[in-house]
């Protein structure tokens, strides 16, 4: 079926170009955007600008302005010209020569110090559009000996280019074409497939180049266009496949270029375009003198010898895109699906999706989203598309660019929605209910973090629920992204969440402390101080529990006991006694009294909570010895509900006559008075414990507060302790009344206590005694062992040799002279271990 795909439009009219100089040619031209190159055969580069020009009918035109002119200086035809806008250079082949020039003062760009920005002996040269280096600001370039059978890879940079790659051929080659590592070759008879970077090659198939010019065409993303023998255009890939059917055209053809989905082709008297889903000629344009084609991001420019032309593509397909553009969806799609039986399977699913995908993008534009999702999962759009109409929306790190051709009209979704804050909040709505749905399934494949980092931004934006179960769960959110993002909306504890997820925990412990003390505002949490207690307990980084206890006791505390439901609280309190710091446990005991008091102060008194209160103080005042007594017996001295604490507190201070005085006379909990010297003396000697005892025993005895119980009391602790006591000093204060009856067991344990205390004296004293003669046999076999000195020998105190045969003898039998052990006395009159020895050898 015919169809009226493209229209050929003047860019560049002769006079505009040459005026009056007949002989100037167009030898190759060049377009970046609105801005046009043209390379003469007398050595010139002219640059123009080109603007669009819509009549009212919708026809398109162009309107053309010179902007300058340059000389190469050469004196030979400009062969070729490529754009390099990162670096705003021209790649220009003259004479055999690459160099660079300017691309807006048309300068030769001066060589860069210890580089060059020329290289000779150029047959041909290509850009790669699909380089593998990854630098924005350097172009890959393949260049074709003109002498030699190599294929050169250079990387081309602002003032110098440089040479990384260099691959032999089997022929020489005349054209070339560049993806990513794969070379598509024309040599002299064939085409070939060749991988630079490994070396591998494929075979594509002959092709005779001196009959007829030969085309090498990048098409897309590892897929090449190339003139065959017969009149065809033959597709290969990077495997040297060909995946899609031949194009039938012109065995003439000069030049050719793809605008999706069709083929064009230049011929020395037409212009004619092929379909790549049917490979069916759709249109032919007469075109006479044509000597260039070429397709520039989408744009097809032809140029005869004299002037430039553009080839404007209608809609594609045009009874379908007539149906969308009218917004006759059903019916474009019931159309498409009804040419399967005429296109390939793989051609049908590529024009399929398509369509399904801008069905998709009508309706959503049409707020019809049920339908428009239903669309975009069944074309299996890449979510991206749907993603960046929403501003700012992608991660600046994202390396999505929109399809082309685009998929809707749409900018962004401001432009969509004209202002309508309705519109805009809605299809919003929409887009975080669609990104749910797919993120975790294969559309978001490949892309989960720009998925995921649009739904955070999104979540904070909307203010909705979701946005903790997103930061809670696995998620691939960027962490640079989405900062600035939750920041703007306040969203403090969300942005601790995500810092928590990616292993900073410090971080998000500073953000919530800021919050929990003011200085940041975010309602999101109301139990933010219980929150990071909470935190802090299952957090393994005992140094970061450590760095934040300080902040936790001293923030409000009473939020402890107030707020908090779980014992995670209470085992933070309690591990902050790991922590061999004063202020900590002084802090704890503070904390643990204010609560006893202000649970003493509540009218009724609930009784089970403050024994348990009061059994955390007491334990705490009991093992740690690192808390400042003084502090907490100033905040008790008025309260004498706690005199049990206060006497705990007066042993810290070794005053244990205050303590059992409290404990005796006010309390009269004589248990608690055992229990508390026993306590004391805990690791300390059994004199200690003993004088502990005794102390008590004397509260007791005390004439001045007599009374029975305190007798009974008395008895009671000589007998069951009374191998602690000292039974003689005991007797003496007890008052003579006292019956020995009362106190038989006590004497009973004291009696058997001496007894056992003088065996084990007699058996220590033999023992030490045969240690004693043990010592004195092995002294009496050292001495009779001789000393032996000679002249040889010195002495171990002044170092000078013997002369005389007296000496004297350090023990371990070491001889030094008399003289130096009679100094040694005299200045350090310690006690003697000499011993005299009058050995003569």
């Amino acid at each position: 079926m015919s169809v009226k795909a493209f229209e050929l439009v003047p860019a560049v009219e002769r006079d505009l170009l040459m005026g009056d100089k007949a002989r100037i040619n167009i030898e190759c031209i060049e377009c970046c955007g609105k801005h046009l190159y043209v390379g003469t055969n007398d050595c010139f580069i002219h640059h123009f600008l080109l603007d669009e020009v819509t009549s009212a009918k919708g026809k398109l035109s162009y309107s053309s302005q010179k902007l300058l002119h340059k000389y190469l200086g050469l004196k030979k035809p400009v062969a070729e010209l490529r754009a390099a806008s990162a670096l705003e250079r021209l790649i220009v082949l003259c004479d055999g020569i690459v160099f660079l020039v300017d691309m807006v003062t048309l300068e030769t760009v001066p060589s860069a110090a210890g580089g060059g920005a020329k290289i000779r002996g150029v047959a041909a040269f290509c850009i790669n559009e699909n380089p593998v280096n990854g630098d924005p600001f350097c172009v890959e370039m393949g260049i074709l000996s003109s002498k030699r059978r190599t294929v050169q890879i250079f990387m081309v940079y602002e003032d110098r280019v440089q040479l990384v790659k260099e691959v032999g051929t089997p022929e020489q080659p005349c054209a070339v074409s560049v993806d990513g590592y794969f070379l598509c070759l024309a040599l002299a008879t064939q085409y070939m497939i060749l991988n630079y970077n490994t070396g591998a090659s494929q075979d594509l198939f002959p092709y005779n180049s001196e009959e007829r010019r030969p085309i090498v065409k990048r098409i897309g993303r590892e897929e090449f266009l190339l003139a065959a023998p017969g009149g065809l255009g033959m597709f290969a890939n990077a495997e040297g496949v060909s995946q899609r059917a031949p194009v039938n055209w012109s065995e003439s053809v000069i030049g050719a270029a793809v605008c999706f989905p069709y083929v064009v082709a230049l011929d020395e008297s037409f212009i004619t375009i092929h379909s790549m889903l049917d490979q069916q000629l759709k249109q032919t344009l007469s075109f006479r003198d044509g000597h260039i084609l070429q397709d520039f991001e989408g744009k097809v420019i032809l140029a005869s010898t004299k002037a430039v032309y553009v080839l404007v593509p209608l809609p594609l397909e045009r009874q379908i895109q007539d149906l969308l553009a009218s917004h006759r969806v059903e019916e474009a799609l019931i159309l498409t699906e009804g040419a399967q039986r005429n296109i390939p399977k793989d051609k049908f699913q590529i024009l399929h999706k398509r369509i399904l995908q801008q069905a998709g993008f009508i309706q959503f534009g049409q707020l019809q989203f049920l339908e428009a999702s239903e669309h975009f999962r069944k074309g299996q759009l890449d979510v991206r598309e749907l993603i960046s109409l929403y501003p700012l929306l992608l991660p600046t790190s994202s390396s999505f660019t929109r399809c082309h051709p685009p998929l809707h009209e749409f900018a962004d979704l401001n432009h969509l929605a004209q202002g309508d804050k309705d519109k805009v909040l809605r299809c919003k709505k929409f887009l975080i209910s669609y990104l749910g749905e797919v993120r975790s399934t294969e559309v978001a494949n490949g892309c989960r973090e720009d998925v995921d980092t649009a739904l955070l931004k999104l979540y904070a934006e909307q203010d909705h629920d979701s946005l903790l179960d997103l930061l809670a769960s696995d998620n691939a959110c960027l962490l640079a992204d989405s900062i600035p993002w939750l920041e703007k909306y306040h969203k403090y504890f969300a942005l601790g969440l995500l810092y928590h997820y990616n292993g900073q925990d410090s971080a998000a412990l500073q953000l919530w402390i800021r919050v929990a003390d003011g200085d940041l505002q975010d309602p999101t949490r109301s139990d933010l101080y219980e929150y990071v207690v909470d935190f802090l307990c299952s957090c393994s980084n005992l140094d970061l529990v450590w760095q934040y206890a300080d902040w936790a006791l001293q923030k409000d505390p009473t939020i402890i006991w107030h707020q908090s439901t779980s014992q995670n609280v209470k085992k933070f309190l309690f591990s902050l006694l790991m922590i061999q710091k004063e202020k900590f446990h002084t802090h704890l005991a503070v904390l643990y009294l204010e609560r006893v008091t202000m649970l003493l102060s509540q009218s009724p008194i609930d009784e089970a909570q403050l024994s348990s209160a009061r059994d955390r103080l007491q334990a705490l005042l009991r093992e740690s010895n690192l808390y400042r007594v003084q502090i907490l017996l100033g905040k008790m001295e008025n309260c004498e509900q706690l005199l049990l604490e206060r006497a705990t507190l007066h042993g810290k201070l070794e005053e244990h006559d205050k303590a059992l005085h409290i404990l005796v006379h006010k309390l009269r909990d004589f248990r608690s008075a055992e229990a508390f010297c026993i306590w004391a003396s805990s690791c300390r000697d059994s004199a200690y414990q003993q004088q502990l005892f005794h102390l008590l025993l004397g509260v007791y005895l005390d004439g001045n507060r007599p009374g029975k119980s305190q007798a009974m009391a008395a008895v009671d602790l000589l007998n069951r302790h009374g191998e602690v006591f000292d039974a003689v000093r005991v007797l003496r204060m007890l008052p003579e009344g006292w019956s020995l009856q009362l106190l038989r067991p006590f004497l009973g344990r004291a009696v058997r206590a001496s007894v056992h205390a003088c065996r084990t004296s007699q058996i220590a004293l033999g023992l030490a005694n045969s240690e004693n003669l043990q010592l004195l046999h092995d002294r009496l076999k050292e001495r009779k062992k001789p000393i032996f000195v000679s002249e040889k020998k010195g002495c171990h105190l002044c170092h000078n040799t013997f002369s005389e045969p007296d000496v004297v003898c350090l023990p371990g039998g070491v001889p030094v002279h008399t003289q130096c052990v009679a100094q040694r006395v005299r200045d350090s009159p310690t006690k003697r271990l000499l011993t005299n020895s009058t050995n003569h050898t």
